[in-house]
């Protein structure tokens, strides 16, 4: 079988761990079912390399073509219109996309069927190109396309409109599922198959020489994703003036970095909170196997791939209870589940795991019923159903 992933969210060669959880699920589908794939993943059309445009400038450092793990991969530019875009996001992506898509077809790549990723822009577009080249298509909802974007009249319709025209829908956990069905998607054709977790990457070691590296001498709590408003950095930043024998590592990068950082200085923290920056799967490894607990903070999440990778490695949650996260968190082994997103409830949340620490063997052995088998079994199951 032969697909063409359609995405925004994939890792490139200037962000390597930009939609990661994406290209996880298709490497495993690919090392463990007989498929190939080659995939389209758009960045924004950007004129100028130079530094002095920041972050913008990343979207024209991406290589038009490139191979990650013997996948090759297209990254076509189209245009972003700020503030007024999103309406005509999925047409402007769609118009700019369908040309490297009929090359491909051209070119001898037949493909069976569209595996698109987040649905808006990426899966309305998906299904414009799918109606153009006449291919099926299957989509994958992923947090905030379903229980965010909807809020916007327009938006919502053209979701709405995709989820109709896709052969088969995936969420990744239930409640995404329960909120498309609320939104007036057809429930009978949408399939909860949750991400996975690498478990041979993430695995349990030797924290002794990892924490001394690391020079971490108090308990320690890990907070990772990145610096935007929504993964609730601050407020674990806040929660340690409930914990002062606490200190915290901090992993990511991004435009809240100078803010965090400025939040840290106002409470007299420099000496309890770390930025490690963006770390590669290895290193990250690492650092969860110092931590003593990983807290997710987020205001939204579909599903947290964060929380199995500590738990993969021995090392408990604290998580905000929203979405799919109470999905992931289930039992004592794995953690514990706070209501209220608030610097206070998460201190609680910390003293309560503390109060009662979980065994880092059956934290691991909890994350093992997390791997990709069965989830790269269903995406294969419903590929092979719509060829």
């Amino acid at each position: 079988m032969k697909i063409l992933t359609y995405t925004t969210l994939y890792p490139n060669d200037v962000k390597p761990r930009h939609g990661i959880f994406v290209e996880q699920r298709l490497r495993h589908l690919l090392g463990k079912m007989p498929v190939k794939a080659k995939v389209i993943a758009p960045v924004p059309w950007f004129p100028s390399r130079s530094e002095r445009f920041g972050s913008y400038a990343d979207y024209a450092r991406v290589a038009q073509h490139e191979q990650r793990y013997g996948i090759d991969i297209f990254h076509p530019r189209y245009p972003v219109i700020p503030k007024i875009g999103m309406v005509f996001a999925p047409v402007l992506l769609a118009a700019a996309t369908l040309p490297a898509v009929k090359k491909l077809l051209n070119e001898g790549y037949e493909f069976d069927v569209i595996d698109a990723h987040y649905f808006y822009p990426d899966g309305v577009a998906a299904a414009i190109i799918a109606k153009v080249v006449g291919r099926p298509l299957i989509i994958t909802a992923r947090g905030s396309d379903i229980h965010l974007i909807p809020n916007y009249l327009l938006p919502k319709k053209m979701i709405l409109w995709a989820a109709q025209q896709a052969d088969q829908v995936i969420t990744v956990c239930e409640a995404l599922k329960g909120e498309m069905v609320r939104l007036g998607s057809d429930g009978g054709k949408i399939h909860v198959l949750r991400n996975g977790v690498d478990l041979q990457t993430f695995i349990p070691k030797d924290r002794i020489p990892l924490r001394k590296e690391l020079g971490l001498i108090h308990p320690t709590l890990l907070s990772v994703g990145n610096f935007i408003e929504l993964k609730g950095h601050h407020l674990i930043i806040e929660s340690l003036l409930q914990l002062p024998n606490y200190q915290l590592l901090i992993v990511g990068d991004g435009e809240e970095l100078p803010r965090l950082q400025a939040l840290v200085e106002k409470l007299q923290l420099q000496g309890r909170v770390r930025f490690l920056g963006a770390l590669s799967h290895q290193q990250l490894a690492n650092v969860y196997n110092a931590a003593d607990a990983l807290v997710l903070a987020s205001s939204r999440e579909g599903w947290a791939n964060v929380l199995l990778e500590a738990m993969a490695c021995g090392t408990p949650v604290v998580a905000t209870a929203i979405w799919g996260t109470p999905e992931v968190v289930r039992t004592a082994a794995a953690g514990v589940l706070v209501a209220e997103r608030s610097a206070a409830a998460l201190a609680q949340g910390v003293l309560q795991l503390f109060a009662n620490y979980p065994n880092r063997q059956e934290t691991r052995r909890y994350a093992e019923q997390f791997s990709w088998d069965d989830t790269v079994a269903g995406v294969y199951q419903l590929l092979a159903s719509v060829k």
